[in-house]
């Protein structure tokens, strides 16, 4: 099967097993998805879906944000990984946006990477989903299952590499919604310890499940 094949298979599987593809965290505004993102860095969307409805009721626009500090925050996102380095990248990513960029969330990636506790993950999160473009975030549901199936050689080390191969191969106007697959498949079925493959539709065309250890 040639690597374009492969590509066409899994995106013709991966459209009818999540037809609503799109993320899962809850927000209303580029704000309220920036702040959602910045939080669930090596944390479950579950979990920052709990704690963000009280921190967007205390802070309900960036102004306000930009107003408190890492201390005054920290409460709010207690029960997250890393609370406070968040608490503290919140307070200044909001400050910054204030006094940079007039309270508007930016759209270019590099102006959103230059803000505080935004990487390049983060930035294509708020491209795709916040802003309506195309791109291909990588976190670790994407990095692993995009080498469990074979979409990605095992030279790509780095999520930028995997990054790159993905977007070689998925279609232009296809990304963002591939983005959204790989998530949920790693989420719900490839899952990092225990793979459910008997409820994968992939497993023809998968590297790694023939009988090899995942």
């Amino acid at each position: 099967m040639t690597k374009r094949e492969l590509y066409k298979r899994c995106s013709s599987w991966f459209s009818q097993a999540y037809p609503k593809a799109e993320t899962e965290l809850h927000f209303s505004s580029p704000y309220e998805l920036l702040v959602a993102v910045m939080l669930s860095a090596q944390c479950t969307d579950r979990r920052v879906n709990m704690v963000t409805p009280a921190l967007f009721k205390a802070y309900p626009t960036v102004q306000d944000m930009a107003g408190a500090d890492a201390g005054d925050i920290l409460p709010y996102v207690s029960s997250i990984s890393y609370p406070n380095a968040k608490a503290a990248h919140l307070a200044e990513m909001a400050r910054q946006v204030v006094s940079r960029f007039g309270g508007e969330i930016p759209r270019d990636m590099d102006d959103l990477q230059s803000l505080p506790g935004v990487g390049r993950k983060t930035a294509n999160v708020m491209t795709a989903v916040a802003f309506g473009g195309q791109a291909m975030p990588v976190d670790t549901h994407v990095f692993r299952v995009s080498h469990r199936i074979g979409l990605v050689p095992d030279s790509c080390t780095t999520p930028l590499s995997v990054e790159k191969e993905l977007v070689k191969h998925f279609p232009a106007e296809m990304l963002s919604t591939a983005h959204h697959w790989l998530i949920l498949h790693g989420r719900y079925v490839c899952k990092a310890r225990n793979p459910e493959c008997d409820r994968c539709g992939l497993t023809d065309v998968c590297k790694s499940s023939s009988g090899k250890t995942h």
